[in-house]
């Protein structure tokens, strides 16, 4: 698992780069302290308090891509619920300190994750992924 990579994933360096493109600015890998929660969006806009989470289909458990390991399950399929939980935790402490969430897929489109991001800055809209929280059977 050393090789497995918290930040600098290649879709989220992809949707960076976009972002970047169209001109705005962010922090990445920024830690938000809430209280008892100490948070690290993948890109954080500090200042429209908008926090943007690229979730992996296998860690995260998506609903679409995500499938239940075969191979030492005893020990992936609580990890992988543990993760569910804490994304659900994250998610409330952010939104009860006035944060906006999105959560994009890594599966995700790059224009479907650009435009969920930039509507949350424009309008103030949060953009959760569909599904989150089934672990796949």
């Amino acid at each position: 698992m050393q090789a497995n990579r918290r930040s600098d994933t290649k879709p989220e360096v992809t949707l960076r780069k976009a972002l970047h493109h169209l001109g705005y600015r962010y922090r990445k890998d920024f830690r938000l302290d809430l209280g008892a929660v100490k948070v690290r969006p993948d890109i954080v806009f500090t200042a429209r308090r908008v926090a943007v989470f690229v979730d992996g289909c296998f860690w995260h458990a998506c609903p679409e891509h995500g499938r239940q390991p075969t191979t030492n399950e005893w020990y992936w399929a609580p990890k992988l619920q543990r993760n569910i939980e804490r994304d659900r935790a994250v998610k409330s402490a952010l939104t009860e300190a006035g944060w906006r969430v999105v959560r994009v897929w890594e599966h995700e489109t790059l224009q479907s994750a650009v435009a969920a991001v930039v509507d949350a800055l424009e309008s103030g809209s949060e953009h959760v992924s569909d599904d989150m929280g089934s672990v796949p059977g």
